[in-house]
């Protein structure tokens, strides 16, 4: 079986629009592998990470996922290494609001301070003066939505936020949020084999927000050898995971997929999943395996 062509370009996964006003290519990039461990320590290979992030750029994609916690801020920093000055059409979105204070181990924090001292950290480091896509990466418990989404608000209003979106959530989080401020997308777990996100992607799909995928190559079992997803991916002469990609694109207009590597290779590969084109039949096939 054979891959098909690294030259496949993230235009031909479409377009969005975040906000209304910021259009992306649907299949974007997120950076979370860059960093050791995928979200901890220095990257493994840091002059690999910087010719990952170039060749997306290169290969079409404009829109690019990042998180304060990975690295911390190593991921950030090596976006604006690589990508600074940044393209007008380029679309970065990053996140705050969760950290990780050793492995394994992961904290919401929600305070008002908190947030807002991590997006200014995040305005230096990215070298922005407004972040075009700021998400709140994790609701904390203990503090009132209203007052974590209302400080994102206020940054918005001082000029410091373009637009803010959501990550992990409940459409009736999402519902709150919205009281509050303008909520443009939100980034929840869903692929091929998970999809308990379902109800979200469909509030997404009526509000007009845009769905981000996290973990979006996952396939679960579906990938076994003579199973409808490895039949339909030799038929194109593609990988499991690049169908899965390929069926993410296809199953809704607001889904935006944001694969990760640390590997121009594997971003290639990636990316060539834009260019898949699932016939009804594929695409109603791989829907009813789950």
């Amino acid at each position: 079986m054979t891959s098909m062509s690294a030259e496949a370009n993230a235009h031909d996964s479409g377009t969005f629009e975040l906000g209304g006003d910021l259009p992306v290519h649907r299949l974007g990039y997120g950076t979370m592998q860059l960093t050791g461990e995928g979200v901890w320590g220095d990257p493994p290979d840091p002059e690999e990470a910087v010719r990952v992030l170039r060749r997306a750029v290169a290969l079409g994609v404009t829109f690019i996922d990042t998180a304060d916690s990975y690295g911390p801020f190593t991921a950030e920093l090596l976006v604006r290494k690589a990508l600074h000055p940044y393209p007008p059409d380029l679309v970065i979105a990053t996140k705050a609001g969760f950290v990780r204070p050793g492995p394994g181990e992961w904290v919401a924090v929600g305070r008002p301070a908190y947030l807002r001292q991590q997006v200014e950290l995040s305005l230096r480091h990215l070298g922005v003066e407004r972040i075009d896509l700021l998400q709140l990466h994790r609701v904390d418990p203990e503090v009132p939505i209203a007052d974590q989404v209302g400080e994102l608000a206020a940054m918005q209003q001082e000029g410091k936020i373009r637009h803010i979106g959501l990550s992990e959530v409940t459409t009736a989080q999402i519902e709150e949020a919205s009281r509050t401020a303008t909520v443009v997308s939100v980034q929840n777990r869903y692929n091929l084999a998970d999809r308990a996100s379902e109800d979200v992607l469909a509030h997404a799909e009526r509000n007009g927000m845009g769905f981000i995928p996290w973990f979006p190559l996952a396939t679960g079992g579906l990938a076994r050898e003579g199973g409808p997803l490895d039949r339909i991916a030799e038929a194109h002469g593609a990988q499991p995971s690049q169908l899965a990609l390929a069926w993410l694109l296809r199953r809704s207009p607001v889904m935006l997929p944001i694969p990760g590597t640390s590997k121009v290779a594997h971003l290639e590969h990636n990316i060539a999943a834009a260019g898949i084109r699932l016939t009804d039949r594929q695409y109603e096939e791989l829907t009813a395996a789950v």
